[in-house]
């Protein structure tokens, strides 16, 4: 019990750290690590070690390919791309179902571009389509915000998954990883847009403060200030091309070996790594540089992307420290041995991500230490197959996604661009982030139950 209540404290340091001591998650997390070493009696002379080791080799891997989906996610929002995949899409849809449309825009801008830069990016787009479609405003925004918090929690190459995954030992399985968090927020993606749909009839005053609301066009205003767009080929091929070649790495490491082991498995495998194809996808991105010095504009992009990678890449290595600490103590074995006579399983990891998400409002945080947290009980809580990892990941996002409110950066931004009242938005977004969380932790047993 000791070794629980120890746990219990570690998990309350790290909320109060952060929300009313105001220290960065990457110091409140190397504090925790620290401090879990004392309190499990860990040999003082090993304790660093033990940070540095896990610090350094989660990121030994992941780092490089954060650094890259992040520069990638800059390029898109600079170029315009973002805006390309938008219209393509209702080009596609046409304006029959327009929160099923902003829903589907959200998901796909989301998985390179950071959920709230994907909102401030698209809120004109989706303030003219309302208008345009006599559609509530607070629908629109719900169904977009939704859309986009869907993709930002399950699907690589967003950080957070990729930490979680680096984190329980998945570094050569992004691709299924990816294949299942695309169904996952697929998922919830549709239930943000239900929720949505609830607000379509009401006529809800918006707020007097925030961010104009644009008619058709200003929205073409906005959209010349990125000068020429790219084509949707270009703008999509930097996410999609490494996402099917890590996904057909995935495929030639079967252990079935279903293209052998010869030059096409080789060819493959290589592409498939995610370093590589993370790669392949920003020499894409590249050609939507458009600057007459574009090696300038290539710099310029490449610095803002570091700049932006730079806390996650920290959090997630301090994550990774904290978990290294973790899983030299006796709490994997005790809280394993516990859990599986409860019965748990996956809904273990779900509450542990949602407690975090809740108390101190960062889904990359809640991701990072709770997928570190629960790395060494895998073996006790049934979870150690590839696809019980896999599936731990999808529960670790259901929870980090449960719920955003008044202390999460997002709920913010789709406040204060959407001009809702703070009551409305704990009924609209707030609540949408709810039900998509549970949706989604639903959806993961469901897939347990036939997969694992």
């Amino acid at each position: 019990m000791g070794l629980v209540l120890i746990l219990v404290a570690l998990v309350v340091f790290i909320v109060l750290a952060t929300t009313r001591f105001k220290l960065h998650p990457f110091l409140a997390l190397l504090a925790a690590a620290l401090l879990a070493g004392f309190a499990y009696q860990v040999p003082a002379m090993e304790i660093v070690k033990h940070i540095t080791t896990g610090f350094g080799g989660i990121l030994g891997y992941i780092g490089i390919v954060i650094a890259f989906g992040t520069i990638i996610g800059v390029i898109l929002e600079r170029s315009g791309a973002a805006i390309t995949m938008a219209e393509t899409v209702i080009r596609v849809l046409g304006e029959r179902f327009p929160t099923l449309t902003m829903s589907i825009i959200g998901y796909l801008v989301s998985i390179p571009v950071f959920c709230d830069s994907g909102y401030v990016i698209l809120n004109s787009l989706k303030n003219a389509l309302a208008a345009r479609m006599k559609i509530s405003v607070i629908a629109m925004s719900v169904a977009l915000a939704t859309g986009l918090y869907a993709s930002h929690t399950f699907v690589p190459p967003t950080p957070g998954p990729i930490a979680a995954a680096g984190n329980l030992g998945l570094e050569s399985s992004l691709g299924l990883v990816i294949l299942v968090g695309l169904f996952v927020s697929a998922v919830t993606a549709l239930a943000g847009m239900w929720w949505a749909n609830r607000f379509i009839g009401k006529d809800i005053p918006l707020e007097e403060d925030g961010a104009p609301i644009m008619a058709s066009e200003d929205y073409q205003q906005m959209r010349d200030s990125y000068g020429v767009l790219p084509s949707a080929g270009k703008a999509f091929a930097p996410i999609f091309v490494p996402i099917g070649l890590i996904c057909l790495g995935t495929l030639a490491n079967l252990p079935a070996k279903p293209v052998g082991e010869g030059f096409i498995y080789t060819v493959m495998a290589f592409l498939g790594q995610p370093v590589i194809a993370l790669a392949v996808g920003l020499g894409l991105a590249c050609t939507l540089l458009k600057s007459d010095n574009k090696r300038q504009e290539f710099h310029d992009r490449v610095v803002e992307g570091i700049l932006a990678a730079a806390p996650i890449l920290l959090i997630t290595g301090a994550g990774g420290a904290f978990g290294a600490v973790l899983k030299v103590t006796p709490l994997g074995d005790y809280l394993g041995e516990t859990l599986s006579a409860l019965g748990i399983g996956l809904f273990m990891p779900f509450l542990v991500a949602a407690a975090l998400k809740s108390a101190q409002g960062s889904t990359t945080v809640a991701l990072v230490a709770t997928s570190a947290l629960v790395a060494p009980m895998l073996g006790q809580l049934g979870l150690d197959s590839e696809m019980g990892r896999v599936l731990t990941v999808m529960a670790i996002g259901a929870g980090s996604m449960t719920v955003s409110h008044a202390n999460d950066s997002f709920f913010w931004v789709v406040t204060q661009f959407s001009r809702m009242s703070v009551a409305t938005a704990y009924k609209a977004q707030t609540m949408a982030t709810l039900i998509q969380g549970l949706t989604g932790m639903l959806t993961v047993w469901l897939l347990s139950l036939i997969l694992l």
